[in-house]
């Protein structure tokens, strides 16, 4: 449901609504948030509410200027793990400068302003995620362990899947917050888990995928698990992938509801202009050290192919005029851009009618082999310089350059990644 700012003052004042979380991101996609009294929410919407921009990770870029946080009222939602009484809502937010302009490490912005320039050259988009999480025991004192929640296999069912009832109380959590998954299953892991989302706006499948995230490690938490995102929690068993299905098409398609018939090659030269840039942002779909454990094994990616079948391809395609799912991509990321770069990737690609090469057949290399690869190769990438800001870009990276040298300097990588990531993400 679509709010105005008038309606949503008005469900805070009639449905005893307390708090209201401000929500947005770090440059790497981990969720923020201020909280204030309802009292406070009409004052937000006009004027924002300030943030200490250097205590954010990445916002240095702002060289000590004040940042503002300025709600998207289309994004209001009841969080349903609060209580129902002195209700909190949560509103994600754009940042901006005090004189008004867009803060350039707002990563909403940037998917924004993506999604604009797709519109102005006469194309429309649409996002999906199927996400993959594993649930492990905690101990006595509730700190998490490594040891699984279970041991059941891929579509199995209870008493092997212990996960049913945490998937069935993440999938109504969602639900109460606006948002309606389209399958869930037990995953070929141990312990792991699978859930599914119908395609969306890319700015609305980026909020939901962050909301999914902190939905479903609230409700393990109250059924005293620990839920981890880490893409290779596990070094012998499977890695944890976000999948990601897109379609772009015509926008005349999409407002004559007619989405689309006549779409193969558009979507051919999308999908080769995907292929052909996913090298250089592979830094932002695996934006961690532990996310090059998981490529390579157990069907997961290393080569930048594509196929029908279903195997350890980049990219798979039904057929010519479904959305294709790009296979890459780790829930560590920060969906606003790597879906943002997707668009731009696609859009080149449609631009110059790019084609791709025979299925299974790989033209285009290997995906980085590690974080160190990766960065390097962005250093290069025209492509990344053209879209996102040199500032915001340099930062990233160091970031990145920052994490291997402590990675490859550590005695214990296990315990370092463990450290870093698994209690974390």
């Amino acid at each position: 449901m679509i709010y105005s700012e008038t309606e949503i003052l008005r469900y805070v004042e009639e449905n005893d609504v307390k708090f209201i979380k401000l929500t947005f991101c770090d440059i790497n996609g981990n969720l923020k948030n201020v909280s204030v009294l309802s009292s406070e929410l009409s004052s937000v919407f006009a004027n924002g509410a300030r943030i200490t921009a250097k205590k954010i990770q990445g916002f240095s870029i702002a060289d000590g200027k004040d940042l503002f946080l300025f709600p998207d009222p289309k994004t209001m939602t009841v969080l349903p793990w609060r209580p129902q009484q002195g209700r909190v809502i949560r509103l994600f937010c754009y940042i901006r400068y005090a004189d008004g302009t867009a803060f350039e490490g707002d990563g909403r912005y940037f998917l924004k302003t993506a999604m604009k320039t797709a519109v102005a050259k006469g194309y429309c988009t649409r996002f999906g995620t199927s996400s993959e999480f594993c649930l492990f025991r905690t101990d006595e004192t509730g700190k998490p362990t490594k040891i699984p929640h279970d041991y059941a296999g891929y579509c199995d069912t209870a008493p092997e899947d212990k996960g049913e009832n945490i998937r069935r109380d993440v999938c109504i959590t969602l639900e109460q917050m606006g948002i309606h998954p389209l399958s869930s299953r037990h995953e070929s892991g141990n312990g792991q888990h699978e859930i599914d989302f119908n395609s969306a706006s890319a700015l609305q499948s980026a909020d939901n995928f962050l909301s999914f995230k902190s939905a479903v490690k609230s409700v393990a938490r109250q059924h005293g698990v620990h839920a981890s995102f880490m893409p290779k929690p596990v070094r012998n068993d499977h890695g944890n992938g976000m999948h990601i299905s897109f379609n772009i098409f015509r926008d005349s398609d999409f407002f004559n509801n007619d989405i689309p018939q006549n779409n193969a090659e558009i979507h051919e030269s999308s999908a080769s202009g995907i292929m052909k840039y996913v090298r250089d942002f592979s830094v932002f779909t695996n934006s961690i050290v532990n996310s090059y454990h998981r490529l390579g094994e157990f069907s997961a990616p290393r080569n930048i192919t594509w196929s029908y079948c279903e195997n350890n391809q980049l990219i798979r395609i039904d057929d010519s005029e479904s959305p294709f799912v790009l296979r890459v991509a780790d829930c560590a990321c920060n969906p606003y851009y790597v879906f943002g770069l997707m668009i731009y990737s696609a859009l080149d690609g449609i631009e110059n009618n790019l084609k791709l090469p025979p299925e299974n057949t790989n033209t285009s290399g290997k995906l980085p082999s590690n974080i160190s690869e990766a960065v390097e190769i962005a250093e290069k990438s025209d492509f990344l310089k053209k879209y996102i800001p040199e500032k915001v870009l340099s930062v990233i990276l160091d970031e990145r350059k920052s994490e291997w040298k402590e990675y490859s300097s550590a005695y214990d990588k296990e315990a370092f990644e463990d450290k870093k990531y698994f209690y974390i993400i």
